[in-house]
């Protein structure tokens, strides 16, 4: 399976480049630890501490000055805009995740089938090819 890469605009960031060279199964985990990088480097959290993504942005120290920093910082890397609201909507970094999956990077977690080579058929698709030309001669 390959994405539907001509579905991206042609603005790709390097970030997300390196994202989508990723195998899909892999690819939400990369997501992840590029928003909890950015979202550290806001709290200015060293490396190793651990930033939980089920717990609420304000529980982890951030302010509205701060999550506008990080939407900022995540906007430049994603080259991609992500909604203030949805922040204060969303106010974790799992939920942030999900809507950034399903939303906004839709197009990077969407796969599509292979291509089949030319004159290649599957027998489910030649039965139902068989199935209508008999209908519409009969």
């Amino acid at each position: 399976m390959t994405v539907a890469r001509g579905s991206l605009d042609g603005n790709v960031t390097h970030a997300v480049r390196e994202i989508l060279d990723l195998p899909a199964s892999e690819r939400r985990d990369a997501l992840e630890t590029l928003v909890v990088t950015e979202f550290k480097a806001t709290l200015l959290m060293p490396d190793d501490e651990e930033l939980p993504p089920e717990v609420s942005y304000f529980e982890l120290g951030f302010t509205s000055l701060r999550i506008t920093e990080a939407k900022q910082r995540l906007e430049g890397v994603l080259g991609r805009p992500i909604s203030t609201n949805l922040l204060f909507n969303r106010p974790t970094v799992e939920q942030l995740l999900d809507h950034l999956e399903t939303d906004v990077f839709a197009d990077l977690f969407t796969t599509a089938p292979a291509a089949e080579p030319d004159g290649a058929r599957s027998a489910e698709q030649a039965l139902w090819d068989a199935a209508l030309d008999d209908l519409y001669q009969g």
